[in-house]
């Protein structure tokens, strides 16, 4: 007879979290990119990534195949069904026990951070990581590309999703006081001080915090360091113990901060809607409003 406490202790270690860092570095992929459970995805154009990719890694457009699809008048880029999630993840070979390396070339690295949210999201916190500089460090450090494209096994997943990642506009408004949570502006300071807009309204969410995206990454494509990181957070008035909870235009900018804030060790939070879920509440006020 099977010991049924045997069969529970194999099923926990399935979907038991690992140990890994958030992010990792070329030489750490190097060493795990045999591993049978490791998938690899590359984020990017598709044509750079025909061109040459990190041998066994799969091609994702998140934006499209890991959000809802663009209608007029609705929201752009939220969360899908789990339903949907699930199937798709499965189709690129994911399953519990899966580690999960997401890399991006040139400029993509909103849309990376946004899939990594997404599968934590899921319930993969702990076995996701994003490779720190991108393909151009893995060549940079001497990796091969190829040509080659993988054909995964279909994957087993089973969906244990974190909905405190998300927020709404209720809880945004909510805590617009709350010495406990600071809301954190991830768009160019020009959208956040409302000299330009895309989404009809120009400012930004009363009392929000600015730190744009753009000063997560460096030039090279990598994280600037944490003594750096942690400096846009403090000047933006975060402090030790509070929630950061990031909003940008559409839920994908934020993402990349939101990201920094998990690096830096802060309870962080996405609001999925963005400014253009709260700029189309009319009855929701908007701080340094400015015409163009």
């Amino acid at each position: 007879m099977i010991n049924v406490l045997t069969i529970l202790s194999v099923l926990s270690a399935a979907t038991v979290p690992s140990d890994e860092p958030l992010l990792v570095t070329p030489a750490w992929l190097a060493s795990h990119l045999q591993d049978r459970n490791l998938v690899l995805l590359h984020v990017g154009e598709k044509a750079g990534y025909d061109a040459g990719h990190i041998p066994g890694a799969q091609f994702l457009a998140p934006t499209v195949e890991w959000s809802t699809p663009r209608q007029e008048g609705q929201l752009f880029l939220e969360l899908p069904s789990l339903e949907i999630l699930d199937s798709a993840l499965e189709a690129r070979g994911i399953s519990d026990d899966s580690r999960i390396v997401l890399y991006w070339t040139g400029q993509s690295f909103p849309p990376t951070s946004r899939a990594l949210f997404t599968l934590e999201y899921v319930g993969l916190k702990g076995r996701v990581s994003i490779l720190d500089g991108g393909l151009e460090a893995w060549q940079a450090d001497g990796g091969r590309v190829t040509t080659e494209v993988p054909q995964p096994a279909r994957g087993r997943l089973t969906p244990r999703p974190e909905p405190r990642l998300v927020v709404d506009a209720g809880f945004v408004q909510a805590h617009l006081a709350d010495p406990q949570v600071r809301i954190v502006d991830a768009r160019d300071t020009s959208f956040y001080n409302g000299r330009e807009t895309s989404q009809g309204r120009n400012g930004h969410i009363p009392g929000a915090a600015n730190v744009p995206f753009q000063t997560i990454v460096d030039s090279t494509g990598r994280f600037r360091p944490v003594a750096a990181l942690k400096a846009h957070f403090v000047e933006a008035g975060v402090s030790e113990g509070q929630t950061v909870v990031t909003y940008c235009h559409i839920g994908q900018q934020a993402s990349l901060v939101w990201f920094a804030a998990r690096l830096l060790g802060y309870n962080a939070r996405l609001y999925d809607g963005s400014f253009q879920d709260w700029a189309m509440r009319k009855e929701l006020p908007v701080e340094g409003d400015r015409k163009p």
